[in-house]
């Protein structure tokens, strides 16, 4: 049974390494797991009374612990409880010199409780430890909601990754959380921000994400010590992760320029952030209370020509001249849907009237051009047929999802009904 107990305390100062667990905490882990099959053995329930009748001593530096039993002699027709005496026969048998009414305090060793009892404070150890690391990784990150954190990429499913922290710990990144563009191998080091914690089955469960404007936010603190001091603050950040962002910035100090000090010289700052995020296009905006002027910025690159505004219904008329709707409305609706979540304003763009009566609707063109051609150009603004011409056939190709044959098509058709 000497091997047992060298295992016990190889196993005590294993999880007090592995685990970085404090030694007040390990210590009274211990105790209350001997305690336990102190009363076991003895089958009481009153922790006064094993305190009273056991010394229990941890050595938390060598990983190993003793446990003491006191009982008082008494003669052995008087011998009643095994707890608290010692008959005199017995005690004669440690000490010779021992007499009735003394006190006996001898060394219980972990061989007298059997192997399974051995094997039981080993298990009851594991899953104390193991109880305590899950609570403690939990109470970390639910305190770490909305930073960043970094780790190593352990394990690549299908749904999701499985990222280790630099104490080891199990972090996640789903499928969902992922810019669409990113592409992870095991030993990859990998950033994100704590996204949620929860726990599931009696185990933390830490989701990380790369797609939420926390994440953006904190990589702007990180390379911009303007955000970082707070002389500059962010007011509001939206999204299409990895494709779009606009960030709304604001300065107390009429001597700071927001917008100029995120990006940065030649965009020194800026270029290290779009990086992370797999060439996001970012638009970094002066914040203003004027609605009118936020829209107006919001809507950049796009030129506006005037605004009309709803406060009630939150909603804004953009008029602009028709070269500048498809800048407004961007590939894909990106730049007008992202100017809205920014704004909160519902806002729709429209053509100022000039030469209306000489265009044509591209709805008028369905008997010769597909109406999904159509509605990709649409989707970029594009809904008459002078709006496509005006547009170089290298601009349509960059902003729509069409191929250049198909393009060559719609342009031959539309130039041939002006000519015509």
């Amino acid at each position: 049974m000497k091997v047992e107990h060298q295992n016990l305390a190889e196993a005590f100062s294993e999880f007090k390494v592995d685990k970085n667990i404090n030694r007040p905490t390990m210590q009274k882990i211990l105790e209350e797991v001997l305690s336990n099959l102190l009363k076991r053995k003895f089958n009481i329930e009153d922790d006064e009374a094993i305190k009273k009748s056991f010394n229990i001593i941890i050595n938390v530096d060598k990983g190993d612990f003793e446990i003491w039993h006191n009982r008082e002699v008494v003669a052995d027709e008087d011998f009643k409880d095994a707890l608290s005496q010692i008959s005199l026969s017995d005690a004669q048998k440690i000490d010779e010199d021992f007499e009735i009414g003394e006190d006996v305090t001898d060394k219980i060793s972990i061989e007298d409780f059997g192997r399974r009892e051995v094997l039981s404070i080993r298990q009851n150890l594991i899953s104390r430890i193991m109880d305590l690391e899950k609570n403690n990784i939990y109470e970390k990150y639910k305190d770490q909601i909305g930073e960043i954190v970094t780790g190593e990429v352990y394990n690549v499913w299908k749904k999701e990754i499985l990222v280790l922290d630099d104490e080891r710990n199990d972090l996640y990144l789903p499928k969902s959380e992922q810019i669409p563009s990113d592409r992870f191998r095991k030993g990859d080091t990998v950033r994100g921000v704590v996204a949620r914690v929860e726990m599931k089955n009696g185990t933390p469960l830490v989701i990380i994400s790369r797609t939420s404007p926390y994440f953006l936010e904190r990589l702007f603190e990180f390379e911009v010590p303007e955000i970082f001091d707070g002389l500059i603050t962010i007011k509001k950040i939206v999204r299409i992760p990895g494709e779009k962002a606009k960030v709304a910035v604001e300065s107390y100090d009429d001597r700071i320029d927001p917008v100029g000090a995120c990006v940065g010289m030649k965009g020194s700052r800026i270029h290290g952030i779009v990086r992370e995020l797999k060439n996001e296009n970012i638009d970094v905006i002066n914040y203003s209370s004027n609605p009118q002027l936020y829209i107006q910025r919001a809507l950049s690159p796009a030129k506006i020509t005037s605004i009309n505004i709803d406060e009630a219904k939150k909603r804004a008329e953009v008029f602009m001249q028709p070269d500048q709707v498809s800048l407004a409305i961007g590939k894909g609706g990106a730049n007008i849907k992202l100017a809205i979540q920014l704004t909160g304003y519902d806002i729709e763009v429209y053509r100022d009237n000039v030469e209306q009566e000489e265009d044509v609707d591209l709805e008028e063109f369905t008997d010769e051009i597909d109406e999904w051609v159509i509605k990709e150009f649409q989707k970029v603004g594009c809904d008459t047929a002078k709006s496509v011409l005006r547009l170089s056939k290298e601009e349509l190709l960059k902003r729509t999802d069409l191929e250049e044959e198909t393009i060559d098509d719609v342009l031959r058709i539309l130039k041939e009904e002006f000519e015509d």
